[in-house]
């Protein structure tokens, strides 16, 4: 990656990261960082700046929009905020000679420990939980599925990948995010079967988007929900 600064005619900049590689065409793509710039490698500047000028408007856009969705990053203390299968529940600290444990009491995510000063301590207690909620549900939905396919899933794990909720390889192994646990139950319902849909097509066909239809036939809207929670769901490192 390279970083460049775009001159707008109006005085204004925008810097971006410019990633040269073998490709034929200019692709944008607006990353927690900011743009992120796609292009061939022997592009003339000139080519690649007429380009992004054209485009500086829809690029605007996208930044002002990727800072309206940002959010203040997870504190681990006492009191703050978080969402369980679309819930809002709160963290509980508590201090405890002994006791780890980790327990969701009505609306309460309560950690008692004799660290709970530590915010690294405590987030990775909160993490585990979360991944251990995950991995049962999301197993469970996937054995429903696969049954109503009538299809064989060789396994399913979690991921902790920042930039795709789930994926489905040839060997029919299905990964999911742990961190779709924190999404109303119908958001992970469709992540599921989007990745469902690929044991039959492993592809984004029209086929493809037809098998996904069959299983979760309001994708397009859950599709859109999980776009405006992303921000949210990604507060977890």
């Amino acid at each position: 990656m390279i970083d460049q600064v775009l001159q707008l005619p109006d005085g204004q900049t925008i810097p971006y990261q410019l990633d040269l590689r073998v490709r034929r065409t200019i692709g944008l793509k607006i990353t927690a960082q900011g743009l992120v710039v796609h292009a061939p490698k022997r592009i003339a500047a000139s080519q690649l700046q007429q380009v992004l000028l054209e485009k500086a408007r829809w690029i605007q856009q996208k930044l002002a929009l990727r800072e309206s969705n940002q959010v203040s990053p997870m504190q681990w203390v006492d009191g703050e905020p978080l969402l369980f299968m679309g819930q809002d529940i709160v963290l509980s600290l508590q201090h405890h000679a002994t006791n780890k444990a980790v327990i969701l009491q009505g609306n309460q995510l309560l950690v008692r420990s004799p660290q709970i000063d530590q915010p690294a301590f405590v987030a990775r207690k909160v993490l585990q939980w979360f991944a251990q909620q995950a991995l049962p549900d999301f197993k469970r939905r996937v054995e429903l599925i696969a049954a109503q396919m009538g299809e064989k899933v060789s396994g399913v794990a979690l991921s902790n990948a920042r930039s795709r909720w789930g994926s489905c390889n040839s060997r029919k192994q299905i990964r999911l995010n742990w961190r779709l646990i924190q999404a109303p139950p119908h958001i992970i319902q469709y992540v599921i079967c989007h990745e469902m849909a690929h044991l039959r097509e492993m592809n984004h066909s029209a086929r493809f988007y037809a098998v996904q239809a069959s299983l979760f036939p309001n994708h397009e809207q859950a599709e859109n929900e999980l776009k405006s929670l992303s921000a949210i769901l990604h507060r977890m490192a």
